[in-house]
């Protein structure tokens, strides 16, 4: 008679390595193979999208006459002078044109922050006849190009005598204007707790109590996002600055860089470039220091 023995625990365990179709070593060279070639494809894609303004940068610091000659990012003859002579190759200073800018981004700033914000809180919190329609109406405004509204506009503020002001810049952001961030505001505004709200009835708050004691301390990342990208589009516009600003003292940064392209004579590249630069700071540090409130704001409200 025969018996049969059974192999020890650690053969039975090799054995079923063995047996088994997904082998630790082979999976786990997926897993990297897998992790590197999306590292790699990252890497390409941020290197394509960041290489226009790294040469953007090394070409301010570049000869006029080598800057499409050369392609290159780094420059092989450096010229520092293009910084100063594009601050006073305009009638104005450069830095008058960026302060045209300030004026118009911090009128536009405080008039989103505060007009928006009280028209989501009214759509988020307050009930009355008609605010669903009213809501429709306000959502149906986003789909509204700029281009159907800006010949009544500029009709109106033409005949106001606001032409060649900052007024009609500033103005509408004052009147709620803009719909994306009344719809960013009532997102962030409808996730806030009911109970917070009641618990402050309870104490004997009204409406306007509730609003500037309540709502806005706890909606800090939606007031953020609504800072942040009122400074990065209202700084970059051009469209809108253009139709109203004409004189020469009174145009911004988008509109003076435009000044530097002539096809008659030839255009200034270096000192082009080198303003342009200087105009990208601002909204460099504004991402810089918000791109926390910006990401935490987009979440919370539910808009990624």
């Amino acid at each position: 008679m025969t018996t049969t023995t059974s192999p020890d625990l650690p053969t039975r365990i090799r054995r079923l390595a063995d047996d088994s179709p997904v082998r630790p070593g082979r999976e786990r060279w997926r897993s990297v193979l897998r992790t590197g070639t999306r590292h790699a494809a990252m890497i390409i894609a941020a290197v394509i999208m960041i290489y226009p303004l790294i040469w953007l940068l090394g070409s301010s610091f570049k000869p006029t006459e080598l800057i499409f000659r050369d392609l290159s990012v780094l420059p092989t003859e450096w010229d520092f002078s293009n910084y100063a002579s594009g601050w006073e190759a305009l009638s104005q200073p450069f830095g008058r044109y960026m302060l045209n800018s300030a004026v118009v981004v911090a009128g536009c700033l405080l008039g989103n922050l505060v007009t928006c914000s009280m028209a989501g809180y009214a759509f988020a919190r307050l009930r009355f006849r008609g605010r669903n329609m009213w809501f429709a109406m306000m959502l149906i405004s986003i789909m509204l190009p700029i281009h159907v509204i800006i010949v009544p506009r500029y009709i109106m503020f033409q005949q106001m005598d606001w032409i060649n002001t900052f007024w009609p810049l500033i103005v509408p952001k004052l009147l709620a204007t803009d719909a994306f961030f009344i719809f960013l505001m009532v997102q962030f505004f409808r996730g806030i707790p009911n109970e917070l709200e009641e618990a402050a009835r309870i104490d004997g708050c009204g409406h306007p109590r509730i609003f500037f004691s309540v709502m806005l301390p706890n909606a800090v990342p939606a007031l953020a996002t609504t800072a942040i990208f009122t400074f990065i589009w209202t700084w970059n516009d051009f469209f809108s600055q253009l139709i109203f600003l004409t004189r020469d003292e009174m145009r911004t940064a988008p509109l003076a860089l435009r000044l530097f392209l002539d096809p008659a004579t030839g255009s200034n590249w270096g000192p082009m470039f080198a303003m342009s630069i200087v105009t990208l700071v601002p909204i460099f540090l504004v991402f810089l220091f918000g791109q926390r409130y910006l990401v935490q704001g987009i979440a919370t409200t539910g808009m990624k």
